[in-house]
């Protein structure tokens, strides 16, 4: 069963570190502010997230384990609500999103 445990573990911390490594090249990588602020919202959600389930799979039963949720619950609230206020926060500022004017 150990075993097993591991296994999952290390699955889902390597998954995280692939989604959180996808995150920081899409902020590198889109253009503009908005294509930024979407790829680190997805990314830092869902490869949080598996981190930190990794991380609870580790800890077993403790109460490691409750902090561990604790801190998944509380990033689950706060982190697309940042988003989303960063996101207002930037159309209040009158900056425009990158348009592609080409015609298709």
């Amino acid at each position: 069963m150990d075993l097993v445990l591991d296994v999952l573990s290390w699955m889902c911390l390597l998954g995280g570190a692939i989604f959180l490594l996808i995150g920081a090249i899409g902020v590198l990588r889109f253009p503009d502010f908005y294509t930024r602020l979407h790829a680190v919202s997805i990314c830092d959600t869902l490869g949080a997230g598996l981190v930190l389930l990794g991380l609870m799979l580790q800890g077993g039963l403790s109460l490691v384990t409750v902090k561990l949720l604790l801190i998944f619950y509380f990033m689950i609230f706060t982190g697309p609500t940042a988003v989303h206020a960063l996101a207002g926060a930037a159309l209040e500022g009158k900056l425009k999103p990158l348009v592609d004017d080409r015609e298709s």
